[in-house]
């Protein structure tokens, strides 16, 4: 098996013709023999003339950055629940999906939890509240809600700094907070706008004093799915500021034992908010305490530079928007020979890989899952109005 994020090759469980050996498991998703790094099956070598060639990995071993691009209906979120699918399996690592759409929910039939994520108040540094809550941090409401977070967390835990961490178990409810508010030496008009918007944060239902710790959807490996379908944008990268910062944070203090990988699905629309700060300290400071950024997304051109520049591992589909090909034109290295849009495939499921540990670049036909996928397209064809009428006008009576 040729495997990519890995700088040399060795025998990793694929015989010679590009098949599976007895040492993987059954299906051959993943390594899984003790002997063997750990190795995410995620599909095989294309030919140029569409057949199948020796099977290719992604090296789970150790931590990366990468990134999944293609244009609608071309395999992105596909190819990520691949890639969730074989984490799941390998020893010693755990992902994390980060779900916007909905289309994640199969991950459970690989023994995998789908969740409606809580998060404490206090892993929102204070700082951040403001632009959260759509208020202008110099402004009287956005000072005072900094000011009454900061104060909260520094009450409830002595150590707590200002920082992205997930505070102590006495992080403040928003209740408390705007109880604070209330109290607070302010303009009236300043405390009620405050009350409002914390108000506001309270209905989105994200935001718990007593949710469990983000280390918790590490602790034994199963993938977990944070569905956030439905919630809104503001809550939701909430939830993956809160998250991202928190693995990171569970990794350097030694909390888990496992190395976490984050995958985030549409994650142009994290880049843009709040959660930004947290997923650039994992593009850039992740690998030391091993912590994984995966971030796969149909608009390329929307996410940041550094996204791109920080990846070791880069996965496009189909890209047809010039604005996107300008993107993925910035991960063209020295040792590529001619540009990378004319070397994209065009058929659903192809993708070029381009690999920094081997540098190389190429085509692979992405895997079947075995889990169920939610992320095709609904077809007028085959809803219940048609194949129901069809049936009655076969009905003899």
């Amino acid at each position: 098996m040729h495997v990519l994020g890995r700088d040399s090759d060795s025998d990793d469980g694929a015989s010679p013709d590009g098949g599976i050996s007895p040492r993987t498991n059954g299906e051959g998703d993943c390594e899984t023999d003790g002997e063997l790094p750990p190795t995410v099956r995620i599909g095989s070598f294309l030919a140029r003339d569409g057949s199948a060639g020796a099977a290719v990995g992604v090296d789970a071993d150790g931590p990366h950055a990468g990134v999944v691009f293609g244009k609608r209906g071309t395999g992105k979120s596909y190819t990520l629940g691949v890639l969730a699918e074989g984490l799941g399996m390998a020893r010693g690592v755990a992902p994390v999906v980060v779900d916007p759409m909905g289309v994640f929910g199969g991950l459970r039939a690989a023994g995998g939890r789908v969740v409606e994520p809580r998060v404490r108040p206090a892993a929102i540094p204070p700082k951040a509240w403001p632009d959260l809550l759509g208020l202008d941090p110099a402004s009287g409401p956005g000072s005072l809600v900094w000011r009454v977070v900061a104060d909260a967390r520094d009450d409830s835990d002595p150590l707590a700094s200002g920082d992205d961490s997930e505070g102590s178990d006495g992080s403040p409810s928003l209740a408390a907070l705007r109880d604070r508010v209330a109290d607070a030496d302010a303009p009236a008009a300043d405390r009620r706008a405050a009350a409002n918007h914390l108000r506001l944060a309270e209905s989105w239902g994200v935001f718990g004093a007593d949710a469990p710790p983000v280390r918790r959807f590490v602790a034994d490996g199963d993938p977990t799915v944070l569905d956030l379908a439905g919630t809104p944008e503001a809550a939701a990268g909430a939830v993956v500021r809160a998250v991202a910062r928190g693995l990171y944070d569970a990794r350097i203090d030694g909390e888990i034992d496992r190395l976490p990988w984050l995958l985030v699905d549409e994650a142009h629309a994290f880049f843009d908010g709040v959660a930004d700060p947290a997923l650039r300290t994992l593009l850039t400071r992740g690998r030391a305490p091993g912590v994984s950024l995966v971030c796969a997304t149909q608009r390329p051109g929307a996410l940041p530079s550094v996204a791109v520049s920080q990846s070791d591992l880069l996965v496009a589909h189909r890209l047809t928007a010039e604005r996107d090909l300008d993107r993925l034109a910035e991960a063209e290295a020295t040792y590529l020979a001619g540009d990378l849009a004319s070397r994209l495939p065009t058929g659903t499921g192809e993708a070029l890989v381009v690999d920094d540990a081997t540098e190389t670049a190429h085509t692979v036909r992405i895997r079947e899952r075995r889990t169920p996928h939610g992320g095709g397209s609904p077809r007028a064809s085959e809803t219940e109005a048609v194949t129901g009428a069809a049936a009655e006008s076969e009905d003899p009576r």
